[in-house]
């Protein structure tokens, strides 16, 4: 995927990493232009191509009274007013086929769930839109297996397609990357690492999933050591009262000392 292909997307001739960051839930305006903003002014500091993430809805919770959104059209409408006001282009996950022309209508990428990534109407749905699609490497999936994935989209005559990892199930509670697949994907396509949902811990017992948010900076370096092409993660001002799957996001505090030390690596991998 040619990455000059996602509208609005800038700092493209930098040679960096791209990114993929926001909040996983979308909980009001207020806080989605106020992640958005400060991630905003450090990229265009790093030169670092950037794509604001935040989900509309959240369709896979472990429980009923989880956090599951403010409303559809209401969060969409707040992500496209993002995406005007800062002039970034949005991602955004959809669970359903009829979510495929809804969210394409306010946001540039169409992100598939790593749970949902075997689910051939949904996938054919978001290609169909023409909008760039994500597909998150299922958790039960190997690398070589997310090649036929990718095909549904091509298939589709929509040559826009990524694919993120997320980690790789290890027993019932626990999650592991395991670096190989990362050059094994990029043969077929452009590859992301997600950092903070690769450190998610699911708590089967009392359906409210953990993380290791302290490993975030060493699954990040190892992932721009071995040649991702871009990275996702989660951020919050205050995860400890997000109301989806702040165990495992990075404190925005910390977001910009991240980010330095990421591309320094990768100014450094580029050279050889």
């Amino acid at each position: 995927m040619n990455l000059n292909n996602i509208p609005n997307i800038k700092n493209t001739d930098s040679n960096n990493f791209f990114l993929l960051a926001g909040p996983c839930a979308i909980e009001g305006e207020e806080m989605a232009m106020r992640i958005a903003e400060h991630i905003v002014k450090v990229t265009d500091k790093l030169k670092i191509p950037y794509v604001f993430k935040g989900s509309f809805k959240k369709a896979n919770r472990s429980r009923i009274d989880s956090f599951t959104g403010i409303g559809d059209e209401k969060a969409l409408k707040i992500l496209e007013k993002v995406g005007k006001e800062f002039n970034i282009p949005i991602v955004t996950d959809i669970h359903e086929s009829s979510d495929a022309a809804l969210a394409a209508e306010y946001v540039d990428i169409l992100q598939i769930p790593a749970f949902l990534v075997r689910q051939t109407d949904l996938v054919v749905a978001a290609a169909k839109t023409n909008k760039v699609v994500n597909l998150k490497k299922g958790q039960f999936m190997s690398p070589e297996s997310m090649k036929h994935a990718v095909q549904k989209v091509l298939d589709c005559n929509n040559e826009n397609v990524m694919v993120t990892d997320r980690g790789t199930m290890f027993g019932y509670q626990d999650m592991i990357v395991d670096y190989r697949g990362i050059p094994t994907m990029k043969q077929f396509s452009t590859t992301v690492l997600d950092i903070t949902h690769s450190l998610q811990q699911p708590n089967q017992a009392s359906g409210v999933t953990g993380g290791r948010p302290d490993l975030i900076e060493t699954i990040a370096k190892a992932g721009i050591a071995v040649g991702v092409d871009g990275l996702f993660l989660e951020t919050h001002f205050d995860p400890a009262h997000a109301k989806s799957d702040g165990a495992n996001m990075l404190h925005l505090d910390y977001f910009e000392g991240l980010m330095q030390k990421l591309v320094a690596i990768r100014k450094t991998i580029i050279q050889f």
